[in-house]
């Protein structure tokens, strides 16, 4: 399931969330999930990590958490890096576990309608199929200064 957001809406998600709990975080510093969160600290987002692989470990500045159920801090997003089967027992846990939730978000090739459905009849904001740092790059132009995206073909191979 492929949804359009508008631009309006992922800039205002990324403009007012703070912290993100990232569900399926790597310590790897080559999987997607780790340089995706990395960034995210870097643009000044606390990222509070989440798997159980790495419990106990500190990454991007937080203790990993073996559950969302763990976190003991206002959340603003869930970034969700598991595979669509596991997407709505996620969201289970994000309702039950964290009041003041702002938006679920499903990483690129992730996506669950019904979870999704849920978490919006509970007045979350949903995106699903998208990066978070793929669109703050693009909607504040980061892309254009790394020479992507510019429509200009600068040079031939």
């Amino acid at each position: 399931m492929d949804e359009t957001y508008p631009d309006a809406l992922l800039r205002d998600v990324l403009k007012r969330t703070k912290t993100i709990a990232v569900v399926g975080v790597s310590a790897n510093p080559v999987r997607p999930s780790y340089f995706v969160a990395r960034y995210l600290t870097l643009k000044g987002f606390s990222v509070i990590p989440v798997n159980p692989v790495y419990a106990g470990q500190v990454l991007f500045g937080h203790t990993t958490v073996a559950s969302l159920a763990e976190i003991e801090t206002p959340v603003d997003m869930v970034d969700i890096f598991r595979r669509s089967d596991a997407v709505p027992e996620i969201v289970d846990k994000a309702l039950e576990h964290l009041p003041g939730l702002g938006t679920i978000w499903m990483q690129i090739g992730v996506s669950h309608p019904d979870a999704a459905a849920k978490a919006r009849a509970r007045g979350i904001t949903v995106i699903q199929n998208r990066c978070p740092k793929i669109e703050y790059q693009r909607l504040f132009g980061e892309l254009r200064m790394g020479g992507f995206n510019t429509g200009i073909i600068s040079s031939k191979l």
